[in-house]
């Protein structure tokens, strides 16, 4: 559906996967011309694959002026510029979709497996590997809660800092597990006072 919409309406679409305040100037020429994203598209595609199909290759090599394929953040750059905000954001919100998709896969193959085994014995095999989805699915749950989580630090101008300290959590880290709250340093003393807690 066309319509007029705002850049942070049609950012809020996307997923997150663009952001107006990095992109905006990507955004508005086109504003009048975007279409409204469903959620059922962010689970079947990755949000480049989107982009590309609904605003054509332009808008995946804008796209790639800020966030390039081989873009790697570095130390030597400004910790959380524009730059390194966007790929976060990226990362995050591709990890996301790509938990939905899955979720989305196997609940329809349980679908399918109960569908197909009306035999008793085969139903309480299936009974048991829906247990084992719903755990996995809650924390597929817990997971996605914990990436929303990251996108609204990114939002607030908090990500990338550890919530004990105050001070940057080292961008391997964050590559690795983009959803960290603490940095290596202060998430060891965290373990260490946990260790403490149990033992006694």
């Amino acid at each position: 559906m066309a319509g007029t919409l705002q850049a942070p309406r049609i950012i809020h679409e996307f997923g997150y996967a663009l952001h107006a305040k990095d992109v905006d100037h990507i955004l508005r020429p086109d504003i009048n011309n975007c279409v409204k994203l469903s959620p059922i598209t962010l689970v079947q595609h990755s949000v480049r694959e989107y982009i590309g199909a609904k605003f054509g290759a332009v808008w995946v090599s804008r796209m790639n002026d800020i966030v390039t394929a081989d873009y790697v953040p570095s130390e030597d750059e400004p910790f959380m510029n524009e730059r390194q905000k966007s790929y976060f954001r990226l990362k995050l919100v591709t990890w996301k979709n790509d938990i939905l998709r899955e979720a989305r896969e196997t609940l329809e193959i349980l679908q399918q497996e109960n569908a197909n085994h009306p035999d008793l014995a085969d139903r309480a095999s299936s009974e048991t590997d829906r247990a084992i989805e719903l755990r996995a699915r809650d924390r597929q749950r817990k997971l996605i809660s914990k990436i929303d989580s990251a996108l609204q630090r990114l939002d607030e101008g908090t990500y990338g800092y550890c919530e004990e300290t105050g001070e940057p959590i080292a961008l391997k880290r964050l590559d690795a597990r983009p959803i960290a709250t603490l940095s290596i340093e202060a998430q060891e003393r965290h373990e260490r006072r946990e260790k403490v807690y149990r033992d006694d």
